[in-house]
């Protein structure tokens, strides 16, 4: 008794087989494989594994939740990706599975048993006569193809005539195992790209116990279920080391906060070696360290240098950057807006300290210090610039005088200009900004040192910096003294009344009166005492809006030049008198006009300076730290087997043309009739060529049929 098969399972039937032939289909491996070079090219343009605070600061709220929720700012990781390369390794090896029978069975078969009038079908066909039987020309031709590399077979057939013979020759096999290759090589690829991914460590997490960390405090107090076994099969983490001293957790970045990876070995850092080029790039990063065997207490040195990783029990060490290891340094706190002593403030990088002014408390943080500074220093002469007053605006005059430390519109010169230290002043409501001062004054090409004292609002923003001039001391203390002498009645007044009386004529005692008046109001509108349209401003923005209020257009530019004429000789009288009050010598002449110049274009800008004082590295003892990555990638040899297998794939496909050659051998008098044809699975030039020369090697005079 028979059974017939139910609809039902007939449609599920009808169903898998779909699902195997969408799975196995080359259109569907193709769109997999376009959906991961997009996602790759994501992942290369956008910055993978940074802080969500990063993208909402770079991209704003809108763009950085669409990262978050796409997955974007972790590609190789996201759920999508992994679950597009699964697919993609699944698709590529059941088309490989249904293939590779029919083209190994196709290795093994000669085609011998085609029909004579088959071969007049073919491109490439001839006819000949040979003056021997056809079972004599059958074996020596077929010899004659095997000493030139082909694999031959022979038929013997019963005709009318008699006993004919055909000949069945193939060559360049290897181009349909290239296919074989090159789909192998892109399933070893995928494979070996989940085994190194974030599969494994996604798999513990989802049913290992293991969660992400995003809290704060020491490693050493992070809990187990966010810590990885040394057995972790994959892995790829960041491991800082300080000099002098050893670790053996490494830190893995996740979207969401971060895992520790535990290591069977710990890093000691004897040394970090940092060498630069003359444009200050890094030439050489090299790490002199000491691995520490936890298991048996071995101790192995190795030296890990940018493209030469030290290996160790399956896990490389790579060179990845390097860091500050906790320099300590003291600055000097330099109030901006008084007079007042200086005081220092000692701390190290990475920490913070409580401050105080008044009744305001803020945090200072150490954030970096960087040694090395080449810029781009090349500058014009302050001297020859003059001010045009109404071209003066906030804008243009901030970002002039305090963009980027190196901006200049002058031919490149790189110079080292030393160390600088970077800092955070944080409020009580936690609000911080970001500062970066250099230790020593720098000489931007003008003859004038001037201070760099840098700062911005959040990190996504470049430096602004404040450019206030060096005494002849080298110090700042000049530029704060005539800062506070510009808030300082009396001493405007005595200034006031010293440049009147040495630019008018004593015989004229009324017109002192009126330069007395004008130089009054240049310094009263430059120190911000005045109110204009409504609001106070100070600095040169100060007398461009008071000209352009007061003065009709057509008088500006003389008026301005006039202005700014007696505001520079009125604040050089103000700096003579506030150095006679503090004792101080007067400027040496050849000195005056810079750094009065520029000094300025300093106070101008110096209202724009947000904090109350300004903190100038004073001395420090720098501590280097290496930065290692470390990874257990056992997917790599299956990657590099892969593209072992990628290269003789294409090799095989694009340089080996397979052909499969017949010779029809029949009795004809005393001979044999010879009929030839040539097929290929590519028609090029060569192969017209290599036709020519077999017909020629094998049938001699030959006669080609159209």
């Amino acid at each position: 008794m028979t059974f017939a098969p139910s609809p039902e399972s007939e449609r599920g039937s009808s169903r898998w087989h779909a699902v195997q032939e969408l799975l196995s289909s080359m259109r569907f491996a193709i769109s997999l494989l376009t959906v991961i070079c997009i996602a790759s090219v994501i992942g290369t343009v956008l910055k993978q594994n940074e802080p969500s605070g990063n993208y909402v600061n770079q991209f704003g709220p809108f763009w950085a939740e669409v990262f978050e929720t796409l997955k974007l700012h972790s590609v190789y990781s996201a759920w999508w990706f992994l679950l597009i390369l699964t697919f993609l390794v699944i698709s590529t090896s059941l088309c490989i599975a249904r293939n590779t029978p029919k083209i190994l069975a196709d290795l093994k078969t000669y085609k011998e048993n085609i029909r004579e009038q088959s071969l007049k079908a073919f491109h490439h066909k001839a006819k000949g006569h040979l003056n021997e039987a056809p079972e004599a020309a059958a074996n020596r031709l077929g010899q004659l193809l095997a000493t030139g590399g082909w694999k031959v077979k022979l038929q013997s057939r019963q005709t009318a005539q008699g006993t004919g013979w055909m000949l069945a020759a193939k060559a360049g096999a290897a181009n349909k195992l290239g296919y074989i290759a090159a789909h192998s090589a892109i399933v070893l690829v995928c494979v070996g790209g989940l085994l190194d991914g974030d599969l494994i460590v996604r798999a513990q997490m989802l049913w290992g116990g293991k969660s992400v960390y995003n809290g704060g405090g020491l490693i050493a107090d992070v809990p187990a279920q966010h810590r990885l076994s040394e057995r972790n099969l994959a892995f790829r983490g960041n491991l800082m080391v300080a000099e002098d001293t050893a670790s053996a957790t490494a830190i893995l970045n996740q979207s969401s906060g971060i895992l520790l990876q535990e290591l069977p070995f710990a890093i000691e850092l004897k040394k970090f070696i940092v060498e630069y080029y003359s444009t200050g790039m890094p030439k050489l990063f090299a790490s002199d360290i000491v691995i520490h065997d936890k298991a048996t207490g071995e101790k192995k040195e190795a030296r890990v240098e940018v493209n030469h990783p030290a290996s160790y029990k399956g896990i490389e060490i790579y060179q990845s950057s390097f860091d500050d290891g906790g320099s300590s340094v003291t600055l000097q706190a330099v109030p901006m807006a008084a007079a007042t002593q200086p005081f220092e403030v000692q701390g190290t990088i990475g920490g913070s300290t409580e401050l105080s002014n008044g009744a305001e408390k803020m945090r200072l943080e150490f954030t970096g210090l960087r040694v090395i500074n080449v810029e781009n220093m090349t500058g014009g002469s302050a001297q020859s610039q003059s001010v045009d007053v109404r071209k003066v605006d906030l804008r243009s005059a901030i970002d002039e005088r305090m963009g980027a430390g190196h901006k200049t519109s002058q031919t490149k010169e790189l110079r080292n200009v030393g160390p600088s230290v970077s800092y955070k002043l944080r409020d009580a409501a936690g609000q911080a900004r970001e500062y970066n001062n250099y230790m020593v004054p720098v000489d931007a090409g003008d003859g004038v040192p001037v201070f760099l004292l840098g700062m911005r609002e959040s990190p996504a923003e470049p430096y602004r910096y404040l450019r206030p001039p060096a005494d002849e001391n080298g110090s700042l203390q000049g530029f704060i003294r005539l800062r506070a002498a510009l808030a300082d009645a009396r001493l405007r007044e005595r200034a006031v009344q010293q440049y009147a009386r040495k630019a008018v004529d004593p015989k004229r005692p009324e017109l002192a009166k009126q330069l007395a008046d004008s130089a009054a109001r240049a310094l009263g509108l430059f120190a911000g005492l005045e109110e204009i349209k409504g609001k106070k401003v100070a600095g040169l923005q100060a007398l461009a809006d008071f000209l352009e209020a007061n003065v009709p257009e057509a008088e500006r530019p003389r008026a301005g030049e006039m202005f700014v004429r007696i505001l520079d000789g009125a604040l050089f009288e103000l700096d003579v008198a506030a150095r006679a009050q503090a004792g101080a010598k007067p400027l040496a002449a050849d000195k005056v006009q810079g750094y009065m110049a520029q000094s300025v274009l300093a106070l101008s800008d110096a209202p724009f300076y947000p904090a109350p004082m300004t903190f100038l590295l004073k001395d420090f003892k720098q501590v280097q730290a290496s930065v290692f990555q470390v990874a257990r990638a056992p997917g790599k040899n299956v990657v590099y087997l892969g593209c072992f297998f990628l290269i003789l794939g294409v090799f095989a496909m694009l340089y080996v043309r397979e052909r499969r050659l017949w010779v029809w051998l029949a009795p004809e008098g005393e001979g044999a009739k010879a009929s030839l044809a040539l097929s290929s699975n590519r028609q090029t030039m060569d192969v017209d060529r290599e036709f020519d020369q077999l017909t020629a090697r094998l049938l001699g005079r030959s006669e080609s049929n159209p």
